[in-house]
């Protein structure tokens, strides 16, 4: 795997390159969601590269990023990000960000909008986290640095999924793979991922100025950011559009890919056509 060195530290992405043929065709960038890699956008990777360049980055101390001393807050995350669209050369691009990597697409668009062609939310949220769930989520990370996943595997996957898709046997292979892919993180950067996540600060005042073509984009069940968050994103982009997807949770990649590459597909088309 690829990687880029910022300010010492090393970020991994993958690349699929240019497609064939595309020498000059638009980039997509993906930022997973807490818990996951870029491996989460997997489904739409395979479908969009024909027709894109393809990039996902890991965060720091999740899927092939080593751990750090420090740096989990998502505002040095957002500089991770904005080093690696310019230091690859690659902006414009189109930002595809999940919860957490929607928490720092927000922040490339607001601060950074020319490094943007578009900005897709998934299932994410511009105010900090719900008091309630702080706690919460501070007492399963812990548990989750002296035990791992196992332990708390019931409750944390009531947050990443939607109930249809931990309803359906279907399921279990991309379950299985996820929590596979989570065991080899270092358990003290996952916590540290979770606190950056628990206590991040608010930028619902700083989206106003977002000028970027915009979808937001929620899982009809999400839990952890319900719909009601992509609901006040979308009123305070300047015209932002916004999608609810039936019978999904947090997850929305693998709970609903063909639905995801659907809308993906259809809104980048828009942004470059214009």
């Amino acid at each position: 795997m690829p990687t880029i060195n910022v300010s010492g530290v090393t970020i991994a992405y993958t690349d699929t390159g240019a497609p064939a043929g595309l020498p000059d065709a638009s980039t997509i960038v993906f930022g997973h969601g807490l818990l996951f890699s870029g491996w989460m956008f997997h489904p739409q990777i395979a479908a969009l590269r024909e027709h894109y360049r393809c990039i996902a980055v890991d965060w720091r101390g999740q899927g092939d990023t080593p751990a750090t001393a420090g740096g989990y807050d998502m505002d040095t995350l957002t500089g991770d990000a904005v080093a690696l669209i310019r230091e690859l050369g690659v902006a414009p691009v189109h930002w595809v960000g999940l919860s957490m990597g929607g928490f720092i697409g927000q922040r490339i668009a607001a601060r950074h909008g020319e490094l943007l062609r578009s900005l897709i939310l998934l299932d994410t949220s511009a105010g900090p986290e719900d008091p309630g769930k702080v706690r919460e989520y501070k007492q399963l990370a812990w548990l989750l640095r002296l035990f791992g996943i196992k332990p708390i595997l019931g409750k944390v996957s009531s947050y990443m999924f939607g109930p249809t898709f931990l309803a359906d046997p279907a399921s279990k292979t991309t379950i299985d793979e996820w929590v596979s892919r989570l065991n080899r993180s270092k358990r003290a950067a996952v916590r540290k991922a979770v606190l950056g996540v628990a206590d991040r600060a608010p930028v619902d005042q700083e989206i106003t100025g977002i000028t970027v073509p915009t979808l937001v984009v929620v899982g009809a069940d999400d839990k952890a950011t319900p719909p009601e968050k992509a609901e006040r994103i979308a009123a305070r982009i300047p015209g932002a559009q916004l999608q609810i997807v039936a019978n999904c949770g947090h997850t929305s990649t693998l709970e609903q890919p063909v639905t995801i590459i659907g809308l993906l597909d259809k809104f980048l088309a828009t942004v470059d056509q214009a």
